[in-house]
């Protein structure tokens, strides 16, 4: 390693304060801003970071301090969102300044905050939400890159989807940690663009959750139209295995295979604090 890069990364870790260290370094001295070839699932697996989907070749994926977003430079949306959430983090009381712009460490067209302008129907829904951030000034201020937004109905940002952040949040408390992916779904694009960069309205959202739980795991999914429908959450879930299927992306691949097989396929719903929904078999 030559004088250059030992000097940078001193330089890193004091700049990071002392709490969430593991999170700091993590995030600064080994992973690359931007990972867009197959090998970087090495770099992955040296951290068991269970949050992160398969990578394919050619994603564009950046990691934040709080958050890591693969984007989508033709929809202008993300792919998926990922990122974990402990429970210390969900007592965090820090802010910082709310300015929704362009993520600095991607390249390439993004959409524009001027798109959402004067846009009753469509809100800047965060994928990772602000509220989760709250633990440090530059995570809470990162979660409003536009690599974390897609648009998202109102009344689905203010009820059901804020209802599953809440979830998530109590699950973190519960079991100690949370490890989250989510992000839009596009089918037949029913509700057309957005704006004049012609952002992509998602057709759905889907947030899938994986917690610590017995020696072992537990894993619950949820998808959601972008439309004002409100449902009980127990009516959105289904196995992480059918999200799979949907978004044809493998979801927290660096289980161990043998477990990640099992806790896929079901959804022991009291595990989760729901009630196994009627017309659920």
């Amino acid at each position: 390693m030559n004088r250059f890069l030992i000097y940078s990364f001193i330089l890193c870790v004091s700049l990071c304060s002392c709490s969430h260290t593991d999170r700091l370094a993590r995030s600064n001295q080994t992973l690359p801003d931007r990972i867009t070839t197959s090998s970087s699932r090495l770099a992955l697996k040296q951290f068991d970071r269970l949050e992160y989907p398969s990578i394919d070749k050619g994603e564009d994926v950046a990691e934040h301090l709080g958050f890591t977003s693969s984007y989508n430079h033709q929809l202008l949306l993300p792919n998926w969102v990922a990122y974990e959430l402990t429970a210390e983090e969900t007592q965090g009381n820090s802010k910082g300044k709310e300015s929704f712009s362009w993520d600095p460490k991607l390249s390439g067209r993004q959409a524009n905050r001027e798109d959402y302008k004067n846009d009753q129907q469509w809100d800047k829904g965060h994928m990772a939400p602000k509220a989760d951030m709250k633990w440090s000034t530059q995570a809470y201020e990162e979660s409003f890159y536009l690599s974390n937004i897609c648009p998202q109905n109102h009344t689905l940002n203010a009820r059901d989807w804020l209802t599953l952040e809440n979830l998530a949040r109590r699950m973190a408390t519960k079991y100690g940690k949370v490890y989250i992916i989510c992000g839009p779904i596009v089918t037949t694009n029913q509700y057309g663009t957005l704006g004049e960069s012609e952002i992509t309205i998602p057709d759905m959202f889907f947030k899938a959750l994986l917690v610590p739980k017995d020696q072992s795991y537990s894993s619950i999914a949820f998808v959601m139209q972008n439309s004002p429908d409100h449902h009980d959450l127990s009516e959105y879930a289904m196995t992480v295995d059918s999200l799979e299927r949907l978004i044809n992306k493998d979801l927290f691949h660096l289980l161990n295979n043998k477990i990640e097989k099992i806790i896929e396929s079901q959804i022991t719903f009291s595990d989760w604090g729901l009630s196994r929904p009627k017309n659920n078999e």
